[in-house]
């Protein structure tokens, strides 16, 4: 649950609101009664074993690099004329 605190928390006890932020506690600031922000802990990013990330794609369809290459031509425009 979503703990709320006034901007005053925020201001006079943010060592201890950054140790919660550790802890995987989340907040919600007000002003004047007001929800003004939110505070949450930063995802942190999880590594995958290369085996792990191949098993993952083994059974996804072969690409195929012509069609791949005509496709984004259809798409983009690769003239490199200003058109200012």
């Amino acid at each position: 649950m979503t703990k709320r605190i006034t901007q005053r928390e925020l201001r006079n006890s943010s060592g201890e609101i950054m140790r919660a932020l550790d802890r995987g506690e989340a907040f919600v600031v007000t002003r004047n009664g007001t929800e003004v922000g939110e505070l949450h802990p930063v995802r942190r990013r999880r590594f995958v074993a290369a085996d792990a990330a191949l098993a993952a794609f083994s059974g996804a369809p072969r690409i195929d690099a012509a069609r791949l290459r005509s496709d984004v031509d259809a798409v983009l425009d690769e003239d490199s004329t200003p058109r200012a």
